[in-house]
């Protein structure tokens, strides 16, 4: 059984630690825009209540509006909030379902470190951002977008990159911590580097560094098909809480 109090804390945090620039309620449906980049959290209808599943049909079609006003198709992200008579009015009309993702964390309090450095955080959103898409090989248009969405994360977070003098940016991660949970964000690693404990290295110093400011736990999304990241957090000591899909009508 899942624990849906943690489920709404968790989701919580995950909207604040990622903010979207258009933020409006259907009830207890939290709608999710953002034109200037397509990241689907941003872009997505996130259901927060298991019993608010009135007029399905006319919500969903007002929501579709709405999302071609930013050009953007209707996105549903079924979480285990999600009523089960929304989900079951998606599976009749054939909505398709994509993207798999978990929700994973692990107590700070019993995870050990050893005897790593300790790295500071950057203060140049450009140069984290830089780093993110030529890792990530982003369409380098999405930086001002990316910019924009760091730049607007309400609670304290941390930019971490990790740098070879000659090849350039090998690590990023970005830590947002809220009170005390911490999300690990924005995590990539060069594919030129991967399989050499850069990416160990990278976690265990966001993990550290969020300790060290008070946090109790740490949070992540990792998509589930993503299986190298999937071994790192596992090895690190991560649990899945939950998991979630992404929805969208039939063309």
């Amino acid at each position: 059984m899942v624990d849906l109090p943690s489920v709404r804390r968790l989701e919580a945090v995950g909207f604040r630690a990622w903010p979207a620039a258009s933020v409006q309620y259907d009830g207890s449906w939290l709608i999710r825009l953002n034109a200037g980049h397509d990241s689907k959290r941003l872009n997505s209808v996130n259901p927060l209540d298991p019993s608010d599943y009135r007029d399905i049909p006319v919500r969903l079609e007002k929501a579709a509006k709405r999302f071609a006003d930013y050009g953007r198709p209707l996105t549903v992200r079924q979480t285990p909030l999600t009523p089960p008579q929304l989900v079951a009015h998606m599976d009749a009309e054939g909505w398709s379902a994509f993207s798999r993702s978990l929700v994973m964390t692990v107590d700070l309090a019993e995870r050990e470190f050893g005897d790593g450095i300790d790295h500071l955080p950057i203060k140049d959103v450009g140069r984290f951002v830089d780093a993110c898409i030529g890792i990530g090989k982003s369409d380098p248009k999405k930086k001002a977008a990316l910019a924009e969405i760091i730049n607007a994360i309400k609670p304290e977070s941390g930019l971490f990159l990790f740098e070879d003098a000659e090849t350039g940016p090998t690590a990023v991660a970005l830590v947002v911590q809220d009170n005390d949970l911490a999300g690990i964000m924005q995590f990539a690693v060069d594919e030129e580097v991967r399989g050499r404990g850069v990416g160990k290295a990278m976690l265990d110093v966001c993990l550290r560094w969020a300790r060290l400011r008070g946090a109790k736990k740490a949070w992540l999304q990792v998509e589930a098909e993503n299986s190298a990241a999937l071994a790192l957090y596992r090895g690190a000591g991560f649990s899945e809480v939950y998991s979630y899909i992404y929805r969208t009508p039939r063309a």
